[in-house]
């Protein structure tokens, strides 16, 4: 028989409480059908998370189909904890990124670290070793004190978890806008290494199989974090502390050790870790992909506090869990294992043939749901679309240039731009040397990772300019791929892959879900073109406050392989002599620039336009060079244009300069945001060898041993600085604001 919480099934509908919980009228409708009764206040409970937008993505389904998904070197696609790409000889890649947004603005150290936690967990379950960590960060205003506050508790969050747990930070990417101020925006990548005999899945296969609980046990932290995650943030946030997790990095550690041991026991079926919705989603979701069953009986299952109901039980989301499915007979094998390592791994369920989700409690069972019901009969909506209006007045705006008196100014005020600004202050709080395989640390255009006992090693990145996105969706789904793929191209890699956290605001307003829609579209004519399939990813919506939207921030998480160690590059200048040049072709561009943000305090206009085609062919040909060898320093243009590149690439402890010769406008050439741009040098025996692998580069100039920055436009010294002036006004941008009284 059938037990129904103390909350009856006639009081729940009569006082609509299961809206509370995050679902329509028409959605409890529906559950009524599948189940031919009422549901009590646990399936409730259970339906709520399972078919909230958060785990079942039921408003952008019909968006994430248009990506491509295949190609000869995915071996596993979107589906499962994360995606995997075949490097050769054997090994694997595996990656995933994933968003903490609503609990880190709640909650930022906690928010943040559990962040890292999960997309840890995600990756490992696959049978990987995680090798490296990325993030994406947004957020506003650093004039305010609380956009410090979450600034300074992010960072320590991500910090102490990653740091804690072994496993380094190797990079990411921070921008401000005030469009992030009550909302920002927190984006986790892991990476694995593994071979292909030791990938597993999350899968209940069996009947009669054994399912295990392993790691921490249960407590009452993040009940329905998965519904507050698909929801925009109320004004007073506080009171949804209770829905965000607590981390404990030691004890992941530990997990992780005992999973991969664990991995290459004949024993192990299925393996996956107890992420949003906790126990209720790794449950239902490997079952439903199996075609079987699932009885657990929750008085098996170890609890940290007293007198949890069943609600609470299965929509707890405490951190450093895994659920697998062993062999029946073959428990104590697995159990062992994790004993060694000072962990609990215990029985608690069955897999049944019935295709049921059935949970029992106190002798009585609880909860009795069809487990299709939760992962593959949730709602999916064509939810309507309009162009924003804004888009079309902006597209009616003509390409001006605007006026600049004094560019060396300008070029200091953009080193300023916290956007722009270093990033040591986040970075040098991250342990990125950890495991010893970081060849390219925090900095570059993206990190690089040699792969022990090998010549290849991986290139990291993570990437979106999300003013442009705003500006155009389409264009600006397209200039994120491109960009995150010229990254990887600079440090010496072929694009493999990517990953995507598409962060949007409210889906039912019409006109972000156009921007969701068009993003999308440029997206995945990005990947199609630059041949990287979306290989997992990670939706999260209803990132507005008080009914403003943040920008359509959709990260791009992109990993490369190199062939030989020796065609890793950097983007700093390496030595002087060497000859600089600029790939690409300049063209009057500031919608959406750094310069348009300084002048006049908004974006507005078109987004630089991007041919993917010229795209691709340039990435191409500069892959080409380097693999040759002629490639000292290679760095791609973005915010701020030629000068900010210009002086990034001088910002190194070999007190280099250089001098530059430019013709034309004097705006254009130095702040133009352009696309499709590379900043290169190259040694002076191999300049002829390297112009004849392109058809639109310009020698600009030399690395010179002055130590200033002298750019000469049209036979005229317009920019003349100490390198070591602008590196001190680069680096001390984010401490100075950071220190500041609002």
């Amino acid at each position: 028989m059938l037990q129904t919480h103390e909350i009856s099934p006639e009081k729940i509908e009569q006082d609509k409480l299961y809206q509370g919980m995050g679902l329509s009228d028409q959605e409890y409708k529906k559950i009524k059908a599948i189940l031919n009764r009422r549901p009590n206040f646990t399936e409730t409970g259970i339906f709520s998370v399972m078919w909230s937008e958060h785990c079942s993505y039921k408003s952008s389904k019909p968006l994430l189909k248009k990506f491509p998904v295949k190609g000869p070197q995915v071996l596993q696609g979107p589906g499962e904890g994360a995606g995997i790409i075949d490097i050769g000889d054997g090994q694997a890649v595996v990656f995933k990124i994933e968003s903490h947004n609503h609990p880190s603005a709640v909650e930022p150290y906690q928010g943040a670290a559990t962040g890292v936690g999960g997309i840890i967990r995600d990756v490992f379950s696959m049978g990987a070793r995680p090798i490296a960590l990325m993030n994406s960060l947004r957020f506003g205003d650093l004039n305010h004190e609380r956009v410090k506050y979450l600034f300074q508790g992010i960072v320590d969050g991500i910090a102490g978890y990653g740091n804690c747990v072994g496993v380094p930070t190797v990079g990411g990417e921070v921008q401000f806008d005030d469009c992030y101020e009550d909302n920002p925006l927190v984006n986790a990548m892991c990476v694995g290494l593994i071979h292909h005999d030791d990938i597993q899945k999350g899968i209940a296969a069996g009947i009669g199989n054994t399912v295990l609980y392993a790691g921490a046990p249960t407590g009452r932290d993040g009940i329905h974090g998965a519904t507050f995650a698909s929801d925009d943030l109320a004004e007073d946030a506080y009171k949804d502390r209770p829905s965000v997790q607590v981390g404990d990095p030691f004890m992941e550690k530990l997990l992780i050790e005992a999973c991969l041991e664990a991995i290459h026991c004949e024993a192990l079926v299925g393996m996956q870790d107890m992420g949003a919705a906790g126990l209720t989603s790794s449950a239902s979701e490997m079952a439903s992909k199996a075609g079987t069953g699932m009885e657990m009986n929750l008085d098996l299952v170890p609890q940290r506090e007293q007198h949890m109901n069943a609600y609470e039980m299965m929509l707890s989301e405490s951190q450093e869990r895994m659920l697998m499915v062993v062999k029946k007979g073959q428990e104590q094998e697995i159990i062992n294992i994790f004993e060694k390592y000072g962990l609990e791994a215990v029985a608690v369920g069955t897999v049944i043939e019935e295709k049921t989700f059935r949970i029992k409690q106190h002798g009585a069972i609880v909860a009795d749901i069809p487990v299709d019901a939760l992962a593959e009969q949730a709602p999916v909506y064509e939810l309507p679309s309009k162009e924003a209006q804004y888009f079309k007045e902006f597209q009616k705006m003509a390409n001006t240039i605007p006026t600049i008196d004094d560019h060396a100014d300008m070029l200091k005020r953009l080193l300023r731009q916290p956007t722009i600004a270093s990033k040591e202050w986040v970075y040098n709080q991250y342990d990125s040397m950890v495991q010893t395989n970081t060849v390219i640390a925090p900095g570059s255009d993206a990190a690089v990772l040699r792969i022990k006992g090998t010549d290849k090693a991986l290139a990291i990145t993570t990437d979106c300019n999300s003013r442009y996105l705003y500006l155009d969706p389409e264009t600006g789904g397209k200039i994120a791929v491109a960009e995150a793929a010229r990254n990887i191209i600079c440090s010496g890699a072929k694009p493999i892959g990517l990953t995507d956290g598409l962060n949007f605001g409210n889906p039912t307003n019409p006109e972000v879900f156009w921007q969701m829609e068009k993003s999308v579209e440029g997206m995945s004519e990005a990947c199609r073109i630059l041949e990287t399939p979306v290989i997992s990813g990670n939706v999260s919506l209803y990132n507005q406050s008080r009914g403003n939207s943040i920008f359509p921030t959709p990260i791009v998480g992109m990993v490369g392989l190199i062939n030989s160690l020796e065609h890793i590059t950097s983007s700093f200048f390496q030595k002087s002599g060497d000859r600089i040049y600029l790939i690409g072709e300049t063209k009057p561009e500031f919608g959406g620039s750094e310069v348009q943000n300084i002048l006049f305090g908004k974006y507005e206009g078109r987004a630089p336009a991007i041919d993917l085609e010229i795209e691709a062919k340039r990435q191409q040909q500069l892959l080409s060079a380097i693999r040759l060898g002629f490639v000292q320093s290679a760095h791609d243009l973005a915010e701020g244009g030629l000068a900010v590149a210009l002086a990034e690439s001088a910002f190194t402890d070999r007190q280099l300069g250089l001098e530059v010769f430019l013709e034309g406008n004097p705006t254009v050439e130095l702040f133009s945001e352009t696309q499709s741009r590379f900043l290169v040098t190259v040694k002076e025996q191999h300049q002829e060898q390297f112009e004849q692998l392109f058809d639109d580069c310009r020698f600009i100039g030399t690395v010179t041993d002055t130590g200033k920055m002298k750019i000469d436009l049209n036979g005229e010294v317009l920019i003349e600085e100490k390198i070591s002036q602008l590196s001190e006004i680069w680096k001390g941008a984010l401490p100075c604001l950071l220190k500041s009284k609002a």
